[in-house]
């Protein structure tokens, strides 16, 4: 069993939530690391959602960034996530968040 280590990126996120990361069939990922910047002029909320099998959590609701600032959310903190489970991310205004995850792979 391989562990890698990755990094997966999304750009302008929107106002819906939104994939960042799905974790493959036979695969055990943990967050090491999710790092969400406000790339627009203006304050913004954030929130980041884990999808899994019909227990849908929220890591994090609405936390505040302010313009041209960014916050890393899994700071001494660690998620394991299972296959199929999902990552989520959403910004309260159009186009205004980058999001950015450090994961570790093992399967």
């Amino acid at each position: 069993m391989a562990n890698t280590f990755k990094r997966k990126t999304l750009a302008n996120i929107d106002t819906t939530l939104v994939a960042v990361y799905t974790v493959p069939a036979s695969t055990t990922t943990v967050v090491l690391g999710c790092t969400l910047a406000n790339i627009s002029s203006s304050s913004i909320t954030a929130s980041i959602r884990l999808v899994n099998s019909g227990d849908d959590t929220y890591i994090i609701k609405d936390i505040p960034i302010p313009s041209g600032s960014s916050v890393e959310v899994m700071a001494g903190n660690k998620v394991v996530m299972e296959p199929g489970d999902i990552l989520q991310v959403q910004g309260s205004i159009i186009n205004s968040l980058d999001a950015t995850l450090s994961i570790m792979e093992m399967g």
